[in-house]
């Protein structure tokens, strides 16, 4: 053994460390290998248990940027009836979905909708393998979240093109509305998921001081999303995420509008569940039409409801699920205010989920003259469609997923011209376009509208088009008034040069969302997504209360109130003394309390 010694040691011979005059102590430096063995070994741990696993994924050719289908002559879900080109060699007794790129109206896909049996089938197999993912730890669903992240970051541009390919959209629509939202979801669950869903201390009070009180968030079981056709990873993933975090199973009904994306959307979580040990069955898509919709939404073995859509819609939705008391949170459509002030965008221009513009009257021809210069000049079209020579133009604006709301549209908008005066109300597009290049596609103009006021019917519906409102106010309480003065209730913005002043303003809003926790007000819905609230809100939260020093002090019924009563003064003059004691105003009628409480006890 101690020629052993000798020969791991002979390096620092010549360092003399083991000397008592000088060199270092050879000990110290055992120490520090020691602990640097022991990091090492930590490191090793943790990369084993958290790194992001690699995983297998199809690319879909339909994503490609110049890819050519059958071009439909008038695309809808419903085209494979009028259009035998589209019909796939399967029998006429099933009903099929028809998924088309709305800015080109280029077939994508004609898919098999699920009927009664097939989404009963997809929920009890999500069922079955809960009862394994609720066991999993944090850490390993931690590792199926990064994974999913290191992979959407890696293959953005694809997940972005096959966001444009369903719905139209832009490339920086899907990367800001699509990409960065679903990564800075990801970012939090993997940082703060565990914070907010660990086992949670509460405070105590004097009366059960010698018990100790915790509150357990436990999964539900599997949850449902119903989420809109607008941003099909965002919305698909969001609750996905959140749900299987949570230790849920997650059965997602996207829109019949984009079945396509939303379904290799949710193909590529279930190959990460694969790869990273768990049962893909866990997280699972329906493809339906809305009459089959209830089949999910009155089902037993759905716990929680989460809904993104229309007013009209989620009603029905949380009718349906009162069959059995299932929890719903509704985020339900918007009328978003936005009340600029003096130093408006400094020429750049920004109406993230805004569709009414409230600016101070001093300002307003300012404004409109910067709105109307930019909506003339934004360039509509497809990112996925190459032009003559081979390469993208630059477009500002995509499509809208169909066109069966322009009629409406167009309506809406001529009521708001003739409801006043010639030339009094000015409005900039407001119609559909027709397309040079893209003859097929969904396209609305970008339009202006000024100015508005709340008693107009287009002040008080929501538009979800491309069409700005421009309402002009004179003081800070008409703004709030204006601001306030619709059914709607989900978002806001407040623009302002004084900080404290739009904060204010801010308070006096009707709105859910001016930030995290997501929700809306009023009839845009109600309950949370994203955040703490959200999260807890998919789970089953569980108060457990033990005694503190259990060989000191146990919960036990006192003599003079158990039973049979033995006296009812004395039980009466117990009762009424310990809630003196506990709760009265003053020490001195405390202690009379205590006294009252005491001798009645001795009886």
């Amino acid at each position: 053994m101690d020629k052993l010694m000798s020969a791991l040691l002979h390096p620092l011979i010549s360092l003399n460390v083991w000397s008592e005059d000088k060199g270092i102590d050879v000990f110290y430096l055992l120490s520090v290998f020691f602990a640097f063995g022991i990091w090492l070994v930590f490191q090793r741990y943790q990369r084993a248990h958290n790194s992001p696993l690699p995983f297998k994924f199809k690319v879909p050719k339909e994503a490609d940027i110049g890819w050519e289908s059958i071009t439909i002559d008038e695309p809808s879900i419903d085209a494979h009836t009028r259009d035998d080109r589209l019909m796939p060699m399967i029998p006429d007794h099933r009903k099929f979905i028809t998924s088309f790129d709305p800015a080109t109206g280029l077939h994508i896909a004609t898919i098999l909708a699920d009927d009664k049996e097939a989404i009963e089938l997809k929920i009890q197999k999500s069922v079955a393998a809960q009862k394994t993912w609720k066991t999993t730890s944090f850490t390993q669903r931690r590792r199926v979240v990064r994974s999913l992240l290191k992979w959407l970051v890696d293959n953005q541009d694809l997940c972005a093109r096959v966001a444009c390919r369903d719905t139209g959209k832009t490339m920086i629509d899907a990367a800001l509305g699509e990409i960065l939202t679903t990564c800075s979801k990801m970012e939090w669950l993997i940082n703060y998921g565990e914070k907010y869903l660990r086992p949670e201390g509460r405070s105590w009070n004097l009366m059960l001081a010698y018990k100790s009180s915790e509150v357990h968030y436990e999964p539900l079981g599997v949850v449902a999303g119903l989420v809109s056709w607008n941003y099909p990873l965002h919305n698909a993933w969001s609750p996905i995420l959140a749900g299987i975090f949570a230790g849920n199973g997650v059965v997602l009904k996207c829109s019949e509008q984009v079945i396509w994306s939303t379904t290799w959307y949710i193909e590529i979580i279930q190959n990460c569940l694969h790869a990273c040990g768990h049962d893909p069955d866990l997280v699972q898509v329906v493809a339906c039409l809305p009459e089959e919709a209830d089949v999910l939404t009155t089902s037993p073995f759905i716990k929680h409801i989460t809904f993104i859509g229309s007013e009209e819609v989620g009603r029905k939705v949380a009718i349906a699920a009162t069959k059995h008391l299932t929890p719903v949170t509704l985020e339900l459509g918007g009328k978003d205010p936005a009340k600029w002030s003096s130093i408006w965008m400094r020429g750049v221009l920004t109406a993230f989920g805004i569709e009414r513009l409230i600016v101070h009257r001093d300002q307003y021809d300012e404004l409109h003259a910067i709105f109307q210069d930019r909506a003339t000049k934004l360039r509509l079209g497809s990112v996925m469609a190459p032009t003559d020579q081979g390469y993208l133009s630059p477009v500002d604006c995509g499509a809208m997923i169909s066109s069966h709301r322009f009629d409406g549209l167009e309506h809406m908008i001529r009521r708001a011209r003739e409801s006043a005066p010639e030339d009094e109300i000015l409005v900039d597009g407001g119609t559909r376009y027709d397309h040079v290049f893209n003859e097929k596609g969904c396209y609305f103009l970008p339009t202006v509208i000024g100015p508005v006021t709340n008693e107009m019917e287009i002040a008080q519906k929501e538009l979800f088009a491309p069409v700005a409102l421009l309402m002009p106010y004179d003081n800070i309480d008409e703004a709030i008034d204006i601001a306030n003065g619709t059914r709607y209730g989900l978002g806001a913005s407040v623009f302002g040069p004084d900080q404290g002043l739009c904060i204010q303003v801010a308070k006096k809003l009707e709105c859910g969302c001016q930030d995290l926790p997501f929700g809306g007000a009023k009839a845009s819905g109600y309950g949370r997504f994203g955040g703490p609230e959200g999260l807890r809100s998919l789970t089953n939260p569980k108060a457990i209360m033990v005694d503190r020093w259990p060989s000191v002090a146990q919960t036990g019924i006192p003599k003079v109130l158990d039973y049979p009563i033995r006296s009812l003064g004395s039980s009466w003059d117990f009762t009424s003394g310990l809630v003196q004691f506990l709760y009265a105003d003053g020490w001195r009628s405390r202690i009379r309390g205590l006294v009252t409480l005491v001798k009645a006890a001795r009886k």
